[in-house]
């Protein structure tokens, strides 16, 4: 992934009201895009996270989301999350539940998320990840994710994300 990657410039609502670079919106301009992210759960309902690889720009080697990325200039939001769940875990015809869109600001950037879900067979769920984005994957039970929260395991946007998504987990599709 290069710096030179165009996202779209959005509102609130997710209109799109511009573009721009990789780096400009990672460079703490704070330009509203969109991410999307894709929390994977089996029917247990533990919580399928990746940890990110060394090689990443912001947080490297922190666990979060199952599934995430930015959505490219004249790409729809469904479209970026089907394409970021196949290359980072090699997911295909999945049928996502979207659970909420909120926005994000950290000290580099400002994100419109978009979260989505889906529910696994954990004997059957063999994700393929992508070596470059991500160093490993594994489920956590709830109370895993509870006792890691605030001990710099979890990127802060996942700690903040799991707070504000865990009475929603019931709506995700069994």
């Amino acid at each position: 992934m290069g710096n030179e990657e165009i996202f779209p410039i959005v509102d609130l609502q997710g209109n799109v009201t511009g573009k721009a670079t990789r780096r400009e919106c990672h460079s703490g301009s704070m330009l509203l895009h969109p991410v999307v992210h894709l929390h994977v759960f089996d029917t247990d309902g533990n919580i399928y996270l990746q940890k990110r690889s060394l090689n990443k720009d912001i947080q490297p080697g922190k666990w979060d989301t199952a599934v995430g990325g930015h959505v490219d200039y004249g790409e729809t939001v469904e479209c970026a999350l089907r394409r970021e769940s196949r290359e980072e875990l090699g997911l295909e015809h999945i049928e996502p539940a979207h659970l909420v869109t909120y926005d994000f600001t950290s000290d580099r950037e400002h994100e419109l998320v978009n979260v989505f879900c889906i529910t696994v067979n954990r004997e059957t769920f063999n994700p393929h990840i992508d070596p470059v984005e991500i160093d490993e994957g594994r489920f956590w039970s709830n109370e895993e994710v509870e006792a890691a929260i605030s001990c710099g395991i979890l990127t802060p946007n996942f700690e903040q994300e799991y707070m504000r998504i865990k009475s929603l987990i019931a709506i995700c599709p069994k």
